[in-house]
């Protein structure tokens, strides 16, 4: 039965029985502003300076545009910053950030359809929705991203072989131009608009709110197992033997090498069907305080780490029932834990690599990681599957995705990530937009062929530091 929000879950929402275009006190109110300042990624590189514009309610964006007269040095909307790149930068630019536009406006628990603001994030979303016996159809690794964001980057989770990306769970959702128009975009609504915003980088417009449907569960516990393999080969037969399972990504230890090249540990789970209380999650407490020195990662510590992360799991096999939040956001119980790449930050690279190539290119990137003597303990291997994505310019393809992360050592990881990124379209694949921060307009222009037909949509007001520098003449 489809009802209007209750509110005891969430602080300062105003909720509504449908999604309202121009909610708000006074569509016509002063919209403040933050000034310029610095602003960067969750990567902290680059780290540019720009005018953040806080967005509350739906109607501040045209009352944004009136007061600066179409903004000629461009916008751009973002959320929490937590792309690694800078696309969610803009040099010099107005950042119009949403995240206080937040509010939830419906929830029909018949069928599982959440409509919400799109500054509100999956945390909030899972707040509400996971003691009513729902969970995010598709999650990345945090859940500290919004409603707006995931779609902008269409993101994909652990379960892509079987759910698709992000983008397959939105069913509708209102575009405003900078122009003032609006539209609801839907597979057949709109469907041209609705395919361009999805993984659209949030240059089309500005997504005011959207729907979302959610996947039923009946407990917060995880039917977890974790097998440690050895070498690319057993990661892919393994993948193929738990393809039915819902969930599957591993961990890859990328300083191995001879009989330890590649080794890892193979991580796959369900959600458990043995009904369990359905509670909200606890806010972390853990704070990682202050930027760690910039010898602290290196590859004597990288290896070691690794070294103990691979046989902290006594058997080559364990099974157990596991909470939600560490099986999906290990990372997210210590706030601010990107400080531990030091002040400079760190690069993330990403590969998406299709199937005729994967397993090749897949070693061939691994050892190129191994020889560099830098090292990345934060190493994300899968494989991606078949689902199509509803997005015009999304990232995932089938075949195999691999995720590193550097602290930045310019004169070792610049030169690093620009062999990795020639290679990784030397082996057919492409470079993950919402990660990067180093990709040549080039490189970009050659993985994502529609980039000229995705341009036609973009909104003349917005743009990105990441897509001024990856549409740049050749």
């Amino acid at each position: 039965m489809a009802t209007n929000v209750d509110t005891p879950d969430f602080q300062h929402r105003t909720p509504a029985a449908e999604p309202t275009p121009n909610s708000g006190p006074d569509q016509h109110a002063e919209v403040q502003y933050e000034g310029k300042a610095p602003f960067s990624s969750w990567g902290r590189y680059p780290n540019f300076n720009a005018t953040v514009v806080p967005i509350s309610w739906q109607s501040d964006y045209p009352a944004v545009i009136a007061k600066y007269d179409g903004m000629a040095s461009g916008a751009l909307p973002v959320g929490m910053g937590r792309s690694y790149g800078d696309s969610c930068l803009l040099k010099d630019g107005f950042l119009l950030q949403t995240t206080s536009m937040n509010r939830l406006l419906h929830w029909d628990a018949e069928n599982g359809l959440l409509t919400a603001e799109a500054g509100l994030t999956l945390a909030q979303i899972l707040d509400f929705c996971v003691p009513r016996g729902y969970f995010l159809p598709v999650s990345p690794g945090t859940k500290y991203v919004t409603l707006a964001g995931a779609i902008a980057n269409d993101i994909h989770g652990k379960n892509h072989h079987v759910a698709g990306t992000f983008g397959c769970h939105i069913t509708r959702f209102e575009l405003v131009r900078s122009d003032g128009t609006r539209m609801i975009c839907s597979p057949t609504e709109n469907p041209d608009w609705y395919a361009a915003t999805i993984g659209g980088l949030g240059i089309t417009g500005v997504i005011t709110w959207a729907t979302l449907r959610m996947k039923p569960i009946v407990s917060r516990l995880i039917d977890y197992e974790g097998i440690q393999f050895h070498g690319v080969d057993e990661f892919l037969a393994l993948t193929e033997q738990y393809k039915h399972v819902e969930y599957t990504v591993s961990w890859v230890d990328c300083t191995g090498t001879g009989k330890n090249f590649a080794r890892g540990i193979f991580m796959l789970g369900d959600h458990s069907k043995i009904p369990d209380k359905l509670t909200q999650s606890p806010e972390p407490k853990l704070v990682f305080p202050m930027d760690a020195p910039s010898m602290a990662l290196n590859s004597l510590t990288v290896t070691a780490f690794n070294t103990v992360f691979f046989h902290k799991q006594m058997k080559q096999r364990v099974r157990a029932l596991q909470d939600y939040e560490p099986f999906f956001y290990p990372l997210d119980k210590v706030l601010h834990w990107n400080r531990m790449y030091g002040k400079s930050g760190l690069l993330q690279y990403q590969y998406a690599i299709p199937w005729a190539n994967a397993r090749e290119g897949t070693i061939a990137i691994l050892n190129e990681v191994s020889k560099s003597g830098l090292a990345s303990f934060l190493a994300v291997l899968k494989a991606f599957g078949d689902v199509p994505s509803p997005g015009m310019m999304s990232f995932p393809q089938a075949g195999i995705t691999l995720a590193l992360d550097f602290p930045i050592k310019p004169e070792k990881s610049f030169p690093l990530f620009d062999r990795l990124a020639r290679m990784t379209l030397e082996f057919g694949g492409k470079l993950y937009p919402a990660k990067d921060a180093r990709m040549t307009a080039a490189q970009f222009q050659t993985a994502y062929p529609q980039w000229q037909d995705f341009a036609r949509y973009k909104d003349p007001l917005l743009t990105s530091s990441f897509w001024e520098r990856v549409t740049a003449q050749q």
